[in-house]
């Protein structure tokens, strides 16, 4: 075959979706992919889609693993809904993506997974490669086991090796239809493996065969070239909403001055913030993995008792095992970070699948009259910026503080424009002074009604906080009924005075209208992108996207009488407006509601809003 030069399309922005079975290595061909992407500027948005079961049987729709990149020259908000260009490299991978591939896109497969066995293990009653029914499809069949095996037969690699390094032949072909530079995969492989020799090499001439082949390949019309997005100068990094979360933390023990503790317990998918925050011992982090989620959060109250930005991070399962601890966390007023990665549920439910089915847990999940500061985030990157402000409020107002993030944002990555320090908020915790004759363990700041945080072993601030009910001012046990009510009012009155502290709400779109659109956590992409949409079409809609919980911010009534109809989106059955109709009872609050595992789509955000517009 001779090489050919193909003519380039310039596109704004691809979606490019990598799938195989378990150990085809997608989710590292997928991160190297999408690395690249942001080397050469491009603003991009990422997704891991794994299966639940560990292992899964092998060549089965329930095995198969994916890694979606939407990539851009301008600003990207979502992963993408349908996909320009599939890696599916077996028959499962095919079957089970196939319905998010556009018509016309490009399919790439690996012509030798496509065996008998295979093909009926998948639910096909004939080769799909051979039926007719990827006409409407450019599909590269590639024998791209075969040609793996053979790039590397002068290097004396056993088979099963070879076999293990198929994703990097269908990345070079890849990175040829993208136009990509393989040099810093060669770098990454050179770091990745210094202690092993071999397999820079067997990576590098894999990928390098991968990208020649695609010169000589008939089924290539043309390539692709996306270019930069343009971007505040700054220095970038791709990171999940994980390494965020992590990140924010760190800097908030920083910028308090008050060290970093992290007890925690592993569950999916929230495993990667404790993994993160291990790796920064230099940074003063103590990171505990506990024996199980009760232990990982009483470990964290304990730090917080003794002056540590305490921390536990979990996912919906764990949180309801902490509950009780949140509660002793409240009784005693001690600052508590704690972080839930939601995933589907109830019980173990679809644990690398996200949904936002955590929120009633979150505001009422807990025995007596309990109320804690309630924040999430909206995309991977500002799960920094809220895991900051997590910890600045729960420090500054002694009371724990939950955020609320998702596996969506948790594994999924976008390029994050690292802050200096000197730009971000301030954290001032009320510590209390030694020898201070006016100290009382539950005075108060009469603006925010925080008590004073005293460090054991101060001298002149010696303390009893627990458990049990205790006195105003003084702290001494107490059942008194009329001290219970002022106490449990001062705790209640404590959240409500951080909305003092917050922003007010804002809203994208006119402040008056016909229809509302309100949305909260990792749903921020999808809905911002169909509103953006409905906007382009001349239609009056506007946009509320909620980071702040409990408490709402000041101004959320007065936004909501601005409007006709008023739709709240959430990937759960309708839980943030059912909070909304109890704090704001009107009759023009409807819902749109999905509980698949998966994101909102677009155009299905978009046909909502068309068809609550043209109702009377």
């Amino acid at each position: 075959m001779t090489k050919k030069k193909r003519p380039v399309i310039e596109r704004e922005e691809v979606v490019v979706k990598f799938v195989g079975d378990s150990g085809d290595g997608m989710q590292l061909s997928g991160t190297m992919f999408s690395d690249v992407a942001a080397l050469v500027g491009n603003d991009l948005a990422t997704f891991p889609d794994f299966p639940a079961e560990i292992r899964a049987p092998q060549n089965t729709i329930a095995g198969v693993s994916g890694f979606q990149v939407h990539m851009g020259s301008s600003k990207i908000f979502t992963t993408g809904d349908m996909v320009d260009v599939l890696v599916a490299m077996n028959p499962a991978s095919l079957r089970a993506n196939l319905k998010w591939a556009k018509k016309g896109a490009t399919i790439l497969t690996d012509t030798d997974a496509f065996e008998e066995k295979a093909i009926e293990k998948a639910g096909y009653k004939k080769d799909p490669l051979k039926d007719g029914s990827l006409e409407s499809y450019n599909v590269i069949k590639a024998p791209i086991t075969t040609l793996t095996k053979e790039s590397l037969k002068d290097l004396n690699i056993d088979n099963k090796t070879a076999e293990r390094s198929k994703n990097m032949f269908a990345l070079g072909i890849l990175y040829y239809i993208f136009n990509r530079d393989l040099k810093p995969s060669f770098h990454y492989f050179e770091q990745k493996f210094k202690k092993k020799p071999e397999l820079i090499q067997i990576n590098k001439v894999v990928l390098q065969s991968g990208y020649n082949y695609a010169e000589t390949i008939e089924a290539l019309e043309s390539v692709i070239q996306v270019g930069p997005a343009k971007m505040e100068k700054g220095r970038y990094r791709n990171i999940t909403g994980n390494t965020g979360t992590a990140w924010g933390l760190l800097a908030a023990s920083e910028k308090s001055g008050r060290p970093l503790f992290l007890g925690s317990y592993p569950i999916t998918p929230a495993t990667e913030i404790l993994m993160e925050l291990a790796k920064h011992k230099s940074l003063g982090a103590k990171v505990f993995q506990a024996e199980d989620e009760i232990a990982g959060i009483c470990s964290a109250i304990g730090a917080s008792y003794t002056g540590s930005l305490a921390c536990t991070t979990t996912s919906g399962p764990g949180l309801s095992l902490k509950s009780e601890a949140i509660g002793l966390a409240v009784m005693t007023e001690l600052p508590l970070v704690i972080v839930d990665v939601q995933r589907g549920g109830p019980s173990t439910g679809l644990p690398t699948k996200s949904e936002q089915s955590d929120l009633y847990q979150a505001l009422f999940g807990r025995n007596g009259e309990c109320p804690v500061i309630v924040v999430a985030a909206s995309t991977s990157e500002n799960c920094f910026y809220y895991a900051y402000m997590a910890a600045k409020l729960a420090m500054e107002h002694m009371t724990p503080c939950i955020l609320l993030t998702d596996g969506y944002l948790g594994f999924g990555s976008t390029l994050f424009r690292i802050p200096k320090m000197a730009d971000m908020p301030p954290i001032n915790p009320p510590m209390a002074q030694a020898n201070d004759p006016e100290y009382k363990p539950y005075k108060r700041n009469p603006e925010n009604l925080a008590r004073q945080w005293a460090i054991p072993g101060t001298e002149g601030l010696r303390h009893r906080i627990g458990g049990l009910e205790k006195e105003n001012i003084l702290g001494t046990v107490s059942t008194d009924p009329m001290n219970h009510q002022i106490m449990t009012d001062l705790r209640a009155g404590k959240v409500e005075k951080v909305a003092d502290f917050i922003p007010e709400q804002e809203i994208d779109g006119d402040p008056t209208g016909d229809l509302l659109v309100v949305s909260w956590g990792g749903t921020y992409g999808a809905v911002h992108s169909a509103v953006e949409q409905m906007h382009k079409e001349g239609k009056r809609v506007s946009h509320a996207h909620f980071h702040y919980i409990m408490p709402l911010p000041k101004n959320t009534s007065d936004i909501l009488k601005g409007f006709k109809k008023i739709v709240v989106c959430e990937l759960n059955s309708g839980q943030f407006v059912n909070y909304l109709r109890m704090k704001f009872p009107m009759p023009n609050f409807t819902q749109f509601n999905k509980v698949q595992g998966l994101p909102f789509m677009i155009n299905e955000l978009t046909n909502k809003f068309n068809q609550l517009l043209e109702e009377k």
